[in-house]
């Protein structure tokens, strides 16, 4: 951990806004990332005194554009009207790639390349491709390298039924190569190791359905803007929120990703969506010559490492570092949002906070960390509630911690998030107004 360095400039959240995210049901959803990110940033770009082209650049997360997306960002800052002159690139750091395109633009502006930047991410979940599995890949290799039609005619004698059987992407992308766990079994780790029952996460899971609609019946997603289709649909709200559910209804739901002993189901796991959050960050000398209204200070980011088979703990570990830098306890943030990738992920992060042992183990404390106040964790709901399009998340969080901050006239917040592959993001913003 490297020391904080106070002379670089301070960073701020001008504005943001975000598309309704959108479960993904079992067929294509209506945008592609770049069209979610375009939903996102019009009306976001339209709003403000200055013109796209005077952006110094764009940074875009995304885990899974499609064939046609490459550098996504470049074509979203196209597409936005912000000019061939503004440059404009593409970052993956899996479920933080939003956190990481903000901090990518923070680095940016605190040392001076950039006083303007658009900055988020996208991600249309429910367009993940079907690939052809190895040995159509082959088969088809063979075909190709075939010389006359009795070569061709050879090949084609070759092939088998079991050829057509397709690689699911999204289940690739889900699974980490390294330990061979999907991310749901990572979660089971997590509820074994801290003794997690499965009705407390079910509970939480049901709490972060309530949370989300009575935010939206009170208007507190004020960021999210409505996405207009070109069949003529449109989309004002996150759809995934269930009004209906109840423990009784997530109780009868299987487990999915250890179907004998496990205790993580759909009910008590993210969705899988599509959706994009973009914000726009400035330096004072911008938000002075512009005349820009000031949402929030960038403090500082974090990010740490943890074991890929517990990836679920990496913001007990990027938490706890940036509280270390600026000599800070838990009890000193007002509002926290942690990514709700599983129930069982949050909860033990809590537990590992609250834990003696563990924080001395782990992290070096002679004493547990602290234990945060679930009034104050997730205020409106989560991801298991809101969705988790993996490139947009790390944004979204970072988006509405602002705008809880603002709303609740509090002063710090973190905003965390848990990255597949073993590793964690964090990041500490202030309410201000001026500067």
């Amino acid at each position: 951990m490297t020391e904080f360095n106070s002379s670089l400039r301070d960073v701020y959240i001008v504005d943001g806004a975000r598309t309704p995210f959108l479960k993904a049901k079992g067929q294509r959803g209506p945008f592609s990332a770049s069209d979610l990110a375009i939903q996102a940033g019009r009306e976001l770009l339209n709003r403000q005194p200055f013109s796209p082209k005077e952006l110094d650049e764009v940074v875009i997360g995304c885990v899974m554009p499609s064939a046609d997306e490459a550098n996504i960002g470049r074509i979203i800052s196209l597409r936005l009207g912000c000019g061939k002159n503004v440059p404009a690139w593409t970052v993956q750091r899996n479920c933080a790639s939003g956190m990481q395109a903000l901090d990518s633009a923070v680095k940016d502006i605190s040392t001076g390349r950039c006083d303007l930047v658009l900055a988020g991410g996208a991600e249309a979940m429910s367009r993940a491709p079907l690939l052809f599995n190895d040995s159509m890949v082959k088969w088809m290799a063979n075909l190709n390298s075939a010389k006359g039609w009795k070569a061709k005619l050879k090949e084609y004698a070759q092939f088998k039924p079991a050829y057509f059987k397709p690689v699911i992407a999204l289940l690739k992308g889900l699974t980490d190569p390294i330990v061979n766990l999907s991310m749901g079994q990572t979660a089971e780790n997590l509820a074994y190791r801290f003794n997690i029952p499965r009705e407390q996460m079910d509970q939480f899971a049901l709490e972060s359905h309530q949370l989300a609609a009575v935010g939206q019946e009170k208007n507190h997603f004020a960021e999210v803007l409505p996405s207009f289709a070109n069949s003529g649909n449109f989309y004002t709200a996150d759809d995934g929120i269930r009004r209906d559910t109840s423990m009784e209804k997530l109780a009868t739901l299987k487990p999915f990703f250890d179907k004998k002993f496990g205790s993580v189901t759909a009910g008590n796991s993210s969705q899988v969506s599509d959706g994009s959050a973009l914000l726009l960050l400035a330096s004072k000398a911008a938000i002075h010559k512009y005349q820009l209204p000031v949402l929030a200070r960038v403090v500082d980011i974090e990010w740490a490492g943890v074991d890929p088979a517990e990836m679920g703990l990496g913001p007990v570990y990027a938490t706890n570092n940036l509280l270390k830098r600026f000599n800070l306890r838990l009890e000193d943030i007002d509002y926290w949002e942690i990514n709700e990738a599983f129930a069982a992920q949050v909860l033990a992060c809590l537990a590992a906070w609250e834990s003696e042992e563990y924080c001395r183990q782990n992290l070096g404390l002679s004493h547990a960390l602290g234990r945060i106040d679930r009034s104050r964790l997730n205020v409106d709901g989560g991801a298991i509630a809101l969705g988790h399009p993996v490139g947009a998340s790390g944004a979204r969080i970072a988006l509405h911690l602002a705008e809880v901050l603002r709303r609740q006239q509090a002063k710090k917040g973190i905003a965390t998030i848990c990255i597949g592959g073993g590793q964690g993001g964090a990041m500490l913003i202030e309410n201000v107004s001026e500067v």
